[in-house]
C-alpha cells in the first residue's frame, strides 16, 4: 500500500468509546433497580421499569393468536412510535425501546433482539412493511440504525452499529449476514488486543433495491450501491458500485465421468 494510501484509511479512522458493561453492572453508585432500569429499559423511575417488566415478562413469550394480539395492542407503549398492524413474535428481547421507531405492517419475528441503547437521539428506525425474521439482532452499539420501506431481513443476522448503519428501502438480505461492527488497533504488542482501543472506518451505507445473498459480510465503512447484487459468502471491505454483482471467488472443478 502507498503511502498516500495508508494516511487515506488513517484518516477515515474514528475513535469510538468502547462501553464497559461489567462496570456499569457492577456499579456501587447505583442501585440494583436503576442499574437495570438504565441498561435494558432505558428509564430508571419505577413506573416505566414496572410497566417493562409486565409486559416482557407475562406477554413476551405468549403463545398462540391470544399472545399476538395482545403484544400488537400493549406493546405500543415500550416504543418511541409504532404503525399500525405491526406484528410482534414470541420471545423478542428490547432493549431502550423508547428509542426505537417502527413502521405500518411491519413484523419482527420470534426470538429477535433489538438494543437500542448507544443509538443516540436518532434511535432505531425500522420502515413500513419490513421483515425481521427469527433470531436475528439488531444493536446498536454506539450510532443509529435505520431500515427503510419494504426490507426482508431473514433469520440469524447479525446488525451490529458502530459508526451508523442505513439500509435503503427494497432490500432482500438472506440468513447468516454481518453487518457493521467496528476494529481494533494491535500496534502495541505488550498490550491486549481488546485493550488498545476500537475505532470505525464510517457508517455502513446500503442503497435502495440491493440484494445480499447468505452468509455475507458487510464491514464497516461500506456503501453498496443501488441495485447491487452481493454473492453469498462475500466479505465486502470496500464500497461496491450501482448496480454491479460482487461475488466470491469460485473454483470450477471438473467432475470424473
Amino acid at each position: 500500500m502507498s503511502d498516500s494510501s495508508t494516511a487515506n484509511v488513517v484518516s477515515r479512522e474514528q475513535p469510538i468509546d468502547k462501553e464497559d458493561l461489567l462496570g456499569t453492572v457492577h456499579d456501587r453508585g447505583s442501585s440494583a433497580l436503576e442499574k437495570y432500569g438504565d441498561f435494558f429499559v432505558g428509564r430508571k423511575d419505577l413506573g416505566s421499569i414496572l410497566y417493562y417488566e409486565l409486559l416482557t415478562s407475562f406477554l413476551g413469550s405468549m403463545p398462540g393468536a391470544a399472545g399476538l394480539l395482545l403484544r400488537k395492542r400493549l406493546y405500543t407503549r415500550l416504543f418511541r412510535s409504532v404503525g399500525r398492524d405491526v406484528v410482534f413474535g414470541r420471545n423478542i428481547t428490547l432493549r431502550h425501546p423508547g428509542k426505537i421507531s417502527i413502521g405500518d405492517g411491519t413484523a419482527i419475528d420470534n426470538n429477535c433482539h433489538i438494543d437500542a441503547r448507544g443509538a443516540g437521539d436518532e434511535g432505531v428506525h425500522i420502515g413500513k412493511h419490513t421483515l425481521i425474521a427469527s433470531t436475528t439482532t439488531i444493536v446498536a452499539k454506539s450510532g443509529p440504525i435505520v431500515i427503510g420501506d419494504d426490507v426482508s431481513i431473514s433469520s440469524h443476522c447479525s446488525i451490529a452499529s458502530v459508526s451508523g448503519i442505513h439500509i435503503g428501502n427494497n432490500v432482500g438480505i438472506a440468513a447468516q449476514c454481518f453487518i457493521g461492527g467496528g476494529r481494533y488497533h494491535y500496534d502495541d504488542k505488550d498490550t491486549p488486543i481488546m485493550k488498545q482501543g476500537v475505532y470505525s472506518r464510517g457508517p455502513v451505507y446500503i442503497e435502495d433495491g440491493v440484494w445480499i445473498g447468505a452468509g455475507c459480510q458487510i464491514m464497516d465503512g461500506v456503501r453498496i450501491g443501488k441495485g447491487s447484487i452481493v454473492g453469498a459468502g462475500a466479505v465486502v471491505q470496500e464500497d461496491i458500485p450501482p448496480y454491479t454483482v460482487a461475488a466470491p471467488f469460485v473454483k470450477l472443478v471438473k467432475m470424473p465421468r
